[in-house]
């Protein structure tokens, strides 16, 4: 029979994570850690990822000056401290935490990546020296404003679903955006977006938009989600000759005529208009009529291909 070990009872359950002073990349996903601890060893590590553990604090990382990429995603982080030594950090994940503010990032300028998805964060602030900034992620948040991202004119991509925002505003200096998503928001009205002439995909679903318009200046668009409004009308869509994908299912379409908006989309592979009224009401003829209306360029009706 086998004598119980009662060398460590304390930390028996505590997993032991080993280092080595010359590693480049540490990866602890997974591992039950609950305290950052022992990375000092640590002379040259680029990579530290530390998903999916028990970590309440960040501590014990100031000396990891080389560091580019930090993944602290799904722990149980309250705070964003600790980390202003690491001024050559590129990438920054602190998704899935308890985080209520954004705080002590300032010396971190060299950030071209911060995602900050599923936190209890209210308001978009404290991020004017992150002027490198390319993708801002502040997904499924307590947001209400659109706020303070003035300087962040090296943005590419921002991510703003699942808030409470109930208006597309101060997006003006954000001139170099491609992709801008505020799925699941408070939006009734398409504005705002006169100014940001390189967006390529917009993503406005599960709001209250009943008029589609404010588009005729993003002439580059490639994928619009209007998916689960209030559209009843086709419309104001004509000159968007990039497009590529168009999602409009759960509207209140109800005449396929008015396809006809489509006819200079000559890109177009992609259309959704599933769960209207003009689908709905002719189950069979539904989508030879789509087909019939749209550019020979069209490869996908709803979730079917086409024949």
């Amino acid at each position: 029979m086998n004598e119980p070990d009662n060398n460590g009872d304390a930390n028996s359950s505590r997993p032991k994570l080993e280092m080595r002073p010359d590693d480049e990349v540490v990866d602890f996903t997974h591992k039950r850690v609950e305290k950052i601890e022992g990375f000092e060893i640590l002379n040259c590590v680029e990579t530290v990822c530390l998903r999916q553990n028990l970590i309440k604090k960040i501590e014990g990382l100031t000396t990891l000056t080389s560091l580019v990429c930090l993944d602290l995603y799904d722990n149980q982080i309250e705070v964003i401290e600790n980390l202003t030594e690491l001024v050559n950090l590129d990438q920054l994940d602190l998704s899935f935490n308890f985080i209520s503010s954004i705080q002590n990032l300032e010396t971190l300028v060299k950030l071209t990546r911060l995602y900050l998805v599923q936190n209890r964060i209210s308001s978009i602030e404290n991020l004017s020296t992150l002027t490198n900034l390319t993708v801002l992620e502040l997904g499924n948040n307590k947001l209400r404003r659109i706020e303070n991202l003035e300087v962040l004119t090296n943005l590419e991509q921002l991510y703003l679903g699942g808030n409470k925002i109930a208006a597309l505003e101060n997006l003006q200096h954000l001139s170099k955006l491609r992709i801008l998503s505020v799925q699941q928001n408070r939006i009734v009205k398409i504005e705002g977006l006169e100014c940001l002439l390189e967006l390529e995909e917009v993503y406005l679903s599960d709001n209250g938009i009943e008029v589609i318009e404010g588009l005729q200046c993003n002439l580059n668009l490639r994928t619009l989600d209007l998916g689960n409004n209030r559209v009843a009308n086709l419309e104001n869509v004509a000159m968007l000759t990039e497009m590529e994908e168009l999602w409009l299912n759960d509207n209140e379409l109800s005449d396929i005529r008015q396809l006809k908006e489509c006819q200079n989309m000559t890109k177009i592979e992609t259309i959704y208009l599933e769960g209207n009224p003009l689908q709905k009401n002719d189950s069979t003829g539904y989508r030879r009529k789509v087909k019939l209306n749209m550019p020979e360029s069209l490869k996908q009706i709803d979730a079917t291909w086409c024949k």
